[in-house]
């Protein structure tokens, strides 16, 4: 081989080399995790809390039977508005009607001896004075024996007209009774509203609803110039909630609508229901009352709703997205400590026990673990009280990206299709 064809063969080494080179070094620059980028900026925050339930009204009323009887007529149908005292229903009477027959006789019976007991009383009561008088002016005309028999005979009078005075008492008591019965098998209306529930016809037997509510019930009456919304919210959510807080209520029977209210009522205690998951926890909620300011027409209890109660409000504040917001251990966050410094073992053994909220912080295409504090939580951002200031880039997705990622990454932004990149 010639000494020029050599060094012929030796550039040509040399250039493939520093070509080999030149790739692996841009391709190594050019490394770095996709990531979408986002600065610290001024944002209204808006914190609010989802519940659902039902709507009701504010004066709902369960009409029962207090008798047992046949229903022969109903005087509305369901839907119907009625007015306070209008007649609803009606109760056979025919029993009820001759017991107050049967009471009135035993009253007018007993009031008859009584005014024999009495007459019997004062004609004792004479005799005894006249023998007594008599016994005075002489007492050869009448022995003490006949004087002792007059006063025996007044005393047993005096207790037969007590005792016929106690009966008539007691049949006016009993024929109160009877004709207070009487009176409940007319039923009427105890407020002004609508007949929003009739589950009987006439013909069945209506009872008391002393054990069950459901079966004594006869129907419904809402007054519905007062609309809530009745939700349940979640014990981590209910601490948030405060009277006043301003709601927006979806109603499902009024799509395209969102109606406004005021929390009004905050229940005390909770109502816990089985989970159905299976794994034996149970969900505790509270209930939530919402009076809405202007119903709709038409509305009616029972309807499903959802509220939107607003708890909190933040204008400009610095805000960072949900979706950046991760949560690292504290070991693992570099020069928390001054150079030279050393923690003691206790402090440094529950420092890595507890995690830290923050973000990725992006300088120069690294991205380093930050912590931050943050305050209220909008639908998609949170506030930040502390740790970074506005202007600040960090990794704002994706999701993935942010839940693998260690402190120090090398990323760069998303490229969109048109090969642009991603802000």
């Amino acid at each position: 081989m010639s000494k020029r064809t050599k060094w012929g063969l030796a550039v040509v080494l040399v250039v493939g080399l520093g070509s080999a080179i030149f790739a692996l070094t841009g391709a190594n620059k050019d490394k770095g995790t996709e990531v979408r980028l986002e600065a610290v900026s001024q944002r209204d925050l808006v914190s609010a809390v989802t519940a659902s339930g039902k709507i009701e009204a504010d004066a709902q009323v369960d009409i029962s039977a207090d008798i047992t009887g046949r229903i022969v007529q109903l005087g509305v149908k369901e839907g119907d508005v009625v007015k306070k005292g209008q007649f609803l229903v009606q109760i056979d009477p025919a029993q009820y009607e001759s017991a107050v027959k049967r009471l009135e006789g035993l009253l007018a019976s007993s009031q008859a001896s009584l005014v024999q007991a009495q007459t019997n009383r004062d004609q004792s009561k004479r005799q005894l004075d006249r023998w007594v008088e008599m016994r005075k002016i002489n007492a050869a005309l009448v022995s003490s024996e006949q004087v002792e028999q007059a006063q025996q005979q007044y005393d047993v009078a005096v207790a037969s007209y007590n005792a016929a005075a106690a009966n008539v008492d007691q049949a006016r008591g009993s024929l109160s009774e009877a004709r207070d019965q009487l009176s409940k098998t007319r039923i009427m209306s105890p407020i002004n509203g609508r007949v929003v529930r009739l589950p009987v016809e006439v013909g069945e037997v209506a009872v008391p609803g002393t054990f069950s509510r459901e079966t004594g019930r006869l129907m419904t009456i809402a007054d519905l110039g007062t609309i809530l919304a009745k939700v349940k919210v979640d014990e981590t959510d209910v601490v948030r909630v405060h009277l006043a807080d301003s709601v927006e209520v979806t109603i499902d029977a009024f799509t395209d609508s969102t109606f406004t209210g005021r929390v009004t009522k905050i229940s005390n205690s909770a109502t816990v229901a089985a989970s159905n998951t299976g794994s034996g926890d149970r969900a505790v909620d509270f209930d939530v009352e919402v009076t809405l300011d202007n119903p709709p027409a038409g509305i009616r209890p029972d309807l499903s709703a959802t509220a939107r109660i607003v708890t909190d409000t933040r204008s400009k504040a610095l805000a960072i997205p949900i979706i950046a917001l991760t949560v690292r251990q504290h070991e693992e966050l570099p020069n928390e400590l001054k150079e030279g410094e050393a923690a003691p073992a206790s402090k440094a053994s529950s420092i890595r026990d507890k995690d830290r909220e923050g973000v990725f912080v992006v300088q120069n295409g690294v991205a380093t673990f930050r912590a931050v504090k943050v305050g209220i939580a909008g639908d998609e951002y949170f506030e930040v009280v502390d740790g970074l200031k506005q202007g600040d880039s960090l990794v704002a997705g994706p999701y993935q990206a942010v839940r693998d990622m260690k402190d120090s990454t090398r990323v760069k932004p998303i490229k969109d299709e048109k090969g642009g990149k991603k802000p």
